[in-house]
């Protein structure tokens, strides 16, 4: 008894005492903080996901394609009646336009980057070679002052110089990455040659066809391309005062382009309607109020607003769906070129980035071009709205490099992860034993999913990056 009441009572004391209690992983917001800023903090998590970019270009770039469609076929039932064709002409070769690069689309989700890479040389030659053809005399088509158009027989035409643009992305990408790797790029002669001088080739077979809204957007597209590789302040300086001082001598050289770049602001149509389309345009917008007059009420359509279902499409979707339906398709290019801008800044890989800047660059620089001028704040450049208005050579090319996008953003080793995690759990099991397989293993889900999670983390990769 004496032995066991001298032992010290330290240790029975520290069982009784309670255990220190520990933080959640995730704290919660203290009582004081408003649903405002629980909801600021919640959505900021959940544009912090790998998938995001990926979800944002896929969903948005289909939201912009659907709306499109609807307002072709709204926009150009009375081009197309006045022009002696049925109502749905323009509506149903847009459809099919749509349902070949929807096949591009996802071509080019699918392709590997060896192989975007290896596409790239044999699309610079074929662009140079059909706008090469354009010149040709029987062979090149001339629409709206423009020689830049191939009659393919039929209803079908080809405008060479909208494929350039992809080509340029492309090729670009690809030649700044292998000088990259041999780190070539911190010399100036290497970084402009042989970019810049094949890129003023393809200017100046555009700027023979008289389309200089194209050629300001392939600029846009080398300047992009000049700015990710990390060109010195004074040579990109350099290389924009050469691009504006020809800029300012093929506009004073032309009396049309002068003309377009007066009707800037303009509220009236001026002597000889030189400012017809333009204010028009601002008509439309203005008529249209807060949601609209309804899909199909538009006025301006009924031959006071020249081309309505091509370069002033965003007008007649103002003026039917109103201030609205303007703001969604804004936000919808938006938020498509945010998510370029983020798969560009977050890969590792230098041909992804540099694609994935000059994709972003061409179609956010074409649509700000586009609504500019129907707002009045640009001169008329003639170019269409991307993946919104009519016309198959310019949606084509564009919706395959809204498939590269998309296979970019899903190559992040984050996003692929996520995508794994986030596949049915009986297409996991089909994939390796069949469904007689699922089926038999129908008693152990946790044991098969994490079998399966572990081979797929244990697979070698697959080259895409």
């Amino acid at each position: 008894m004496t032995a066991r009441s001298a032992k010290p009572p330290t240790p029975r004391r520290a069982r009784s005492q309670p255990a220190p209690v520990r933080p959640p992983r995730h704290p919660r917001a203290p009582q004081s903080t408003s649903a405002p800023q629980r909801a600021l903090v919640r959505a900021k998590r959940a544009w912090d996901r790998p998938l995001t970019a990926y979800y944002l270009i896929l969903g948005g770039s289909l939201l912009i394609i659907v709306l499109g469609l609807v307002m072709v076929f709204s926009a150009s039932q009375i081009q197309a009646l006045q022009s002696g064709l049925p109502s749905t002409y323009y509506f149903r070769k847009q459809v099919v336009a749509a349902a070949i690069g929807a096949v591009l689309l996802l071509a080019a989700c699918r392709m590997p980057v060896r192989m975007q890479r290896a596409l790239s040389y044999p699309l610079l030659v074929a662009s140079v070679f059909l706008m090469c053809l354009v010149q040709v005399p029987g062979i090149g088509q001339e629409v709206n002052g423009n020689q830049n158009w191939i009659h393919l027989g039929g209803p079908f035409q080809l405008q060479p110089s909208e494929f350039a643009k992809l080509a340029l992305v492309l090729w670009g990408a690809d030649l700044l990455a292998r000088k990259g790797e041999k780190k070539m790029l911190t010399q100036w002669k290497h970084l402009l040659v042989p970019l810049v001088p094949v890129a003023f080739l393809l200017l100046a077979l555009i700027m023979l066809g008289g389309d200089m809204g194209t050629a300001i957007i392939l600029a846009a597209v080398l300047f992009g391309l000049l700015w990710l590789a990390g060109a010195p302040t004074r040579l990109f300086t350099g290389v924009l005062a050469v691009a504006l001082t020809a800029a300012v001598l093929l506009v004073t050289s032309s009396a049309n382009r002068m003309s377009r770049l007066a009707c800037i602001g303009a509220t009236d149509p001026g002597p000889d309607d030189r400012c017809w389309q333009a204010v028009h345009g601002i008509y439309a917008l203005a008529s249209g109020g807060w949601f609209g007059s309804g899909l199909g009420a538009s006025v301006e359509k009924w031959g006071q607003l020249p081309e309505p279902h091509t370069d002033f499409i965003f007008a007649v979707t103002g003026e039917e769906l109103g201030l609205a339906g303007t703001l969604s398709v804004l936000a919808l290019f938006a938020a498509l070129g945010y998510a370029g801008i983020r798969v560009a800044g977050r890969t590792e890989e230098p041909f992804v980035r540099y694609a994935a800047g000059g994709v972003t660059t061409w179609i956010i620089a074409q649509a700000v071009i586009n609504v500019g001028a129907v707002l009045g704040l640009l001169p008329i450049a003639g170019v269409p709205l991307p993946l919104f208005s009519y016309g198959g050579s310019a949606l084509l090319p564009t919706m395959f490099a809204v498939g590269l996008l998309i296979a970019f953003a899903r190559s992040d080793p984050a996003a692929r992860a996520a995508l794994a995690v986030r596949q049915p759990l009986l297409w996991q099991r089909t994939s390796r034993g069949g469904l007689a397989g699922a089926l038999r293993s129908g008693s152990a889900p946790g044991r098969k999913r994490e079998k399966t999670m572990r081979r797929r983390a244990g697979r070698p990769p697959s080259g895409e990056r």
